[in-house]
């Protein structure tokens, strides 16, 4: 599989890998800066991006002596990304590629795989419309192919990065997106990934409650007096809404982003 994202690699001139500090895009970009000699990474940094994807970037960059560009995609100017609507990822996207285009006339490449085109995306449709290129599609790879590359090329801190997608992810269709809402959520999750240990959390904003997530096993381990910590912990995280009740639940892929029949996304 590695061999034939390679020739898939070799033959796009000059391209330009959107980075965002995850396992699949952070793999293209060191596979591409390997094998080929003119690489343009460009990171996007955002208050929809935890600072810890950011610092990833910039340390393995600096490591592998990559040529970073780290840019503000701009999408908190944009009403309709703020706005929050159920294809609020083409607006995100739309604005992402929009800026690398105004830098770089390469070709954008993005860390899209074959699982992700069984979702409700709705960003590849802005990468549709800007020309980007997907090599793990066109090269029919995987998310777990993709951890098998990371390992291959020594990257073991990314290797087995739980899927993370943006902050806005977790607040529900429809809520406006609000810098200081972002910073909440990811503060909650710090803060209940250290005091249980949880392979997953998600701190979930709702219109009737904010909701913290947790992978089953967790949740199972937890009585009334630990799940009662845990509200005392986020409620001590500064709020956006603190007039709303917080829950402890188990995680569902994709529970704050409604559509239509159903819900989709991380």
């Amino acid at each position: 599989m590695r061999e034939r994202l390679e020739t898939v690699l070799r033959s796009i001139s000059r391209p330009a890998i959107a980075t965002s500090g995850g396992v699949d895009s952070v793999t293209l970009a060191a596979l591409a800066n390997e094998i080929l000699e003119d690489v343009l990474i460009i990171h996007a940094v955002s208050p929809a991006v935890p600072y810890e994807a950011t610092e990833r970037v910039e340390r393995i960059a600096a490591s592998r002596g990559w040529r970073l560009m780290v840019v503000s995609a701009g999408e908190f100017a944009d009403p309709q990304y703020r706005a929050n609507p159920v294809n609020r990822c083409f607006y995100c996207k739309t604005n992402l590629y929009g800026t690398i285009r105004s830098r770089t006339d390469r070709i954008i490449l993005s860390g899209a795989n074959l699982d992700d085109l069984g979702e409700y995306r709705p960003g590849l449709d802005a990468a549709r419309e800007h020309g980007v290129r997907h090599p793990y599609v066109e090269a029919q790879i995987n998310k777990r192919t993709v951890r098998e590359i990371s390992r291959s090329l020594g990257l073991s801190e990314v290797a087995d990065l739980p899927s993370s997608p943006c902050l806005s992810s977790r607040v529900e269709t429809g809520i406006r997106i609000e810098a200081a809402t972002l910073r909440f959520i990811h503060a909650a999750e710090k803060a209940v990934g250290r005091q249980t240990g949880a392979a997953t959390v998600r701190c979930r904003i709702r219109a009737q409650a904010i909701v913290i997530e947790i992978d089953a096993t967790t949740l199972a381990s937890l009585d009334e007096q630990r799940t009662e910590s845990l509200r005392r912990t986020v409620a001590a995280v500064a709020q956006p809404r603190p007039d709303l009740p917080i829950r402890v639940e188990a995680y569902r892929n994709g529970s704050a982003f409604l559509v239509q029949g159903g819900s989709h996304a991380s």
